[in-house]
């Protein structure tokens, strides 16, 4: 089953640049099945309860945005994780682009 958050009624703003997401030995990690590179891209995720900060995971070009832009993220889908006695939230969009952008003809 695959979660997906609503953004729709959300503002979400650039809170640090895209940066290649990395593996234990500084290596840029790659999609599975695909290889296309990962990004990761901090953003600050607004509405009328409060703020949070998340970290998104793209794969494929790395996003066009700048620290401080509005954004829209398609397909946000939150991926519950645990590890060594550790456990949070690790979230993934298929596509981050600035707010307003029409986005390529992907299905």
């Amino acid at each position: 089953m695959k979660l997906y958050v609503d953004t729709s009624d959300k503002q979400v703003t650039v809170s640090k640049a895209p940066e290649p997401k990395t593996d234990q030995n500084g290596q840029q990690k790659s999609e599975r099945g695909t290889g296309r590179p990962m990004w990761s891209t901090q953003v600050f995720v607004l509405d009328e309860d409060g703020g949070q900060v998340l970290a998104v995971t793209t794969a494929g070009e790395k996003p066009d945005v700048k620290v401080g832009q509005l954004v829209s993220l398609s397909k946000l889908e939150a991926l519950p994780w645990s590890s060594n006695g550790r456990s949070g939230v690790a979230f993934r969009a298929l596509e981050l682009k600035a707010a307003g952008v029409q986005s390529g003809s992907r299905s």
